[in-house]
């Protein structure tokens, strides 16, 4: 079956295109992507939802590295906030 494993940085991302048998897992993809040295991945998804290192996969799934946070989401959407000049009516 043929999978993409991506891990990406900003700016910046390394995509591996795989054939691998059925039945393979998060974890042999992530490796046979040469990708299992990669320390700074917290997780795994598959098309964006969080997926654990024995998941299955099936025909054409993306498996994604994730890194992360560097901001909590909520302070970062705050800050956008405060940067925006208030609209005047």
């Amino acid at each position: 079956m043929k999978v993409e494993v991506i891990r990406a940085w900003p700016r910046r991302f390394e995509t591996a295109a795989l054939v691998l048998a059925e039945g393979a897992t998060v974890a042999q993809a992530v490796a046979a992507a040469g990708f299992d040295d990669d320390s700074d991945s917290v997780a795994y998804a598959v098309f964006g939802l969080r997926a654990d290192a024995d998941t299955v996969l099936r025909e054409g799934d993306r498996v994604e590295l994730l890194r992360p946070l560097q901001i909590d989401p909520k302070e970062a959407r705050r800050r956008r906030a405060e940067d925006r000049p208030l609209k005047k009516k």
